[in-house]
């Protein structure tokens, strides 16, 4: 009987196998690990990608419109497939899933920095060659004046370059969205299965948190690629004629899509060694009880017929869209998506024409003020929900209360800004000069009007100094008063206000944030556990869709 029991009970500890209880990846904290590393990796992509956008606006010419639809592309491949991989759930070997997506992106990244090596080098307009009078960026008004050299002998190749360009970043983005289809949505239902009904809130308020991080990674190394001339790998320091604080001047865009791609490269492979299923935290003290449990769950699934899988989706999607507390949590993320979307993206453009600031420092304020705000704001809200044990109930008036809050915070945002600066005419030439229509040199005239170029001015000479660097242009026909004109614009004439703004959109992004973890768990607590992964995926696709 005694042999009888010892075999019907048998101590877990003891028939345990050796691997399993010594291998980290059986453990859910490891695993959070992993993907925290994973999704800060890929996540820096997009955040380095909206703060490079300006950059690469003005390296291929491209203009708001273009460059809006490339940021917002990589949306296109994900919302069409992430629901239907979300159904998957756990039907499929997650882990392996997230390192095919992890690896799909690596090349993406990859894909991204192409056009810097398959085009030719940057060429910018109105270089000062020699002692001025003879400059391209002055007012000819004998004979028509192109741009300098180097972008006379190559304009027409720009041209078709730039054309090749652009479907060539589109493509990257399209395989960026794909490759993070089963990234979020698979990470969040295997921790949720796996983890303790304790801990799963302040992992996932770690893993949201983490989400923050990366674009905030990408903004901060933004800032600091683009110190680099973008050509720095092709040309000497001494050639650099520009400085980053020149309008005209391009950073190196593409140097962070290299490191991105190496990074989530690294962060694939600890995935194709996670199995299928790991001990939930919470039963460790009977885990062959639940591996046997889980071993029956895929068997069952492997029997399935893809017929039935299939005849199965219209059911398990009217189920979870049928939920009110469902559809009401999703709803108000993708308002606060579509709000916090297109501040992402365009912000640091902003900041640098409203409060002229340079590019660097632009991107910098929103990835080293707002988005750290924001992790911060992301986790309080996870250890929040952790230390009260919120249900349900607790969790929407947490999010309802942060919500209101943030609407009072914001509003001052509207009446922050500066009066738009006179800008002279851009189409008609004045004083009967014939400029180059491809000119972009800002300069400032002494009656406080910007013109684009010296010689939209009709400024016919210029004083340089020791270093061959303008610094007054003068005899300027358009320019009223003694007709003299500074490099640069003429500057907005509210910097003041910049900090006031910066630190009321941090605010702003801390209070909003303490509803990320609690909004994603009212969603994991209210659908069936095997229809998380597929909760979570339609959830994303209807922010790309709507929010996004």
């Amino acid at each position: 009987m005694g042999a009888n029991d010892l075999k019907m009970n048998p101590d877990p500890a003891e028939f345990r196998p050796p691997t399993r209880r010594r291998s980290l990846f059986y453990s859910v904290k490891f695993f959070v690990f992993c993907h925290s590393l994973l999704q800060l990796a890929q996540l820096l992509v997009s955040g380095y990608m909206k703060s490079s956008i300006s950059t690469i606006e003005r390296r291929y010419g491209f203009n708001s419109q273009k460059s809006g639809l490339l940021a917002s592309f990589n949306e296109v491949g994900n919302t069409i497939l992430i629901v239907f991989v979300s159904f998957l759930g756990s039907r499929v070997h997650r882990p392996r899933c997230i390192a095919g997506g992890a690896l799909l992106a690596c090349l993406a990244s990859l894909i991204m920095s192409l056009p810097h090596f398959l085009g030719g080098m940057y060429q910018y307009t109105d270089s000062i060659k020699s002692s001025g009078v003879n400059s391209s960026s002055l007012c000819h008004s004998e004979s028509p004046v192109s741009t300098s050299s180097s972008n006379q002998s190559c304009s027409g190749k720009q041209g078709g370059a730039h054309q090749e360009v652009y479907p060539l970043l589109l493509m990257g983005q399209l395989l960026l969205g794909i490759g993070a289809v089963p990234i979020q949505p698979f990470g969040i239902s295997y921790i949720d299965d796996h983890a303790s009904r304790k801990n799963s809130p302040l992992y996932l308020g770690i893993l949201l948190a983490v989400t923050s991080i990366g674009p905030a990674f990408g903004f901060i190394s933004g800032s600091l690629m683009l110190r680099f001339y973008v050509d720095f790998d092709k040309l000497s320091k001494d050639q650099i004629e520009l400085n980053h604080k020149d309008l005209r001047w391009v950073g190196a865009w593409w140097l962070g899509f290299l490191v991105a791609s190496g990074l989530l490269f690294l962060a694939a492979l600890p995935y194709l060694f996670f199995p299928r299923s790991i001990p939930k935290e919470e039963e460790d003290e009977d885990v062959e009880s639940t591996l046997d449990c889980k071993q029956q769950l895929q068997q069952t699934d492997s029997e399935t017929s893809l017929l039935q899988f299939l005849k199965s989706f219209p059911r398990i999607a009217l189920r979870t869209l049928r939920s009110p507390i469902y559809l009401l949590v999703v709803l108000a993320q993708v308002n606060l998506a579509a709000l916090l979307s297109g501040l992402a993206t365009f912000m640091s453009k902003f900041i640098e024409r409203q409060f002229t600031q340079t590019v660097s420092f632009s991107i910098m304020m929103i990835g080293g003020v707002c988005i750290p705000l924001a992790v911060l704001g992301t986790v309080l809200g996870g250890v929040l929900m952790r230390r009260l044990s919120l249900s349900v109930g607790g969790a929407s008036k947490l999010c309802t209360a942060a919500i209101l809050l943030c609407i009072l915070s914001s509003t001052p945002l509207l009446f922050i800004g500066c009066s738009t600066q006179t800008v002279a005419e851009v189409f008609p030439q004045g004083a009967g000069c014939r400029c180059p229509t491809e000119a972009f040199n800002p300069v400032c005239g002494s009656d406080g009007v910007e013109f684009r170029s010296p010689c939209h001015a009709g400024c016919s000479n210029v004083q340089i100094d020791a270093s061959n660097k303008p610094t007054n242009y003068t005899e300027c026909e358009c320019v009223g008063g003694l007709g003299l004109a500074s490099p640069g614009t003429c500057g907005s004439g509210c910097s003041n206000l910049l900090f006031p703004f910066v630190a009321l959109l941090g605010v702003t992004s801390f209070i909003a944030s303490f509803s990320q973890t609690p909004s994603v768990m009212m969603i994991l607590r209210t659908v069936p556990a095997e229809d998380k992964s597929f909760a979570v995926g339609v959830q994303y696709m209807l922010f790309r869709v709507l929010g996004e």
